[in-house]
């Protein structure tokens, strides 16, 4: 099994160690080349319109939905939980996801970088009690189609949830310590 963080922009460190903690392969993907070996493919947080131009620039968008096609799994954190979204609520002129999951997600929702907080969450099958979330001008997803489930809950509002081989949270476990949601990715989702 081999994992690969988009390497695009964003909390691409954070992730790469969060992965190397639990003994995991991975590689910081530049290239869509690199795509080819990979179990599954982590899209971190950072500014969703930025990814999405450089995912436009370096030729992304269909190499990652052909090989999300032939079995790679796909964790959008934060802006990569809006990337992997069918659907962008308040999306900037021409950003677009790619359309992924049946989830409908509202860019910057929780508030600006001021608003900014920590939570405890109740993440679904997710063993050893609460998750703290880290929220970071979050967003929230807004709808969870039928083939989606929600994982998680802040507030009245999902911030986590589940398509097969697809997840997506609104917040960052790679800036938690905590590597629990990064080994359910590995164990439950890549191994779906």
């Amino acid at each position: 099994m081999r994992i690969g963080v988009l390497a695009l922009q964003g909390a691409v460190r954070e992730h790469v160690m969060m992965l190397e903690a639990l003994d995991v392969s991975c590689i910081a993907v530049r290239t869509a080349k690199q795509l080819g070996d990979l179990s599954g493919l982590i899209i971190p947080g950072g500014e969703s319109t930025a990814i999405g131009k450089l995912m436009e620039t370096y030729e992304f968008y269909e190499p990652i939905r052909q090989h999300h096609d032939s079995g790679m799994a796909v964790w959008g954190t934060c802006a990569g939980a809006i990337l992997v979204a069918s659907e962008i609520l308040d999306e900037v002129p021409g950003q677009r996801s790619l359309e992924l999951m049946d989830i409908a997600v509202r860019r910057n929702a929780f508030g600006r970088q001021i608003d900014s907080f920590e939570a405890d969450l109740d993440f679904a099958h997710l063993p050893g009690g609460l998750f703290r979330g880290v929220f970071i001008r979050a967003p929230w997803i807004e709808r969870v189609g039928d083939s989606a489930q929600t994982l998680a809950m802040h507030d009245g509002r999902v911030v986590a949830a589940r398509q097969g081989d697809l997840l997506a949270t609104v917040f960052h476990p790679e800036l938690t310590g905590d590597p629990r949601i990064h080994r359910y990715f590995i164990e439950e989702v890549v191994g779906h």
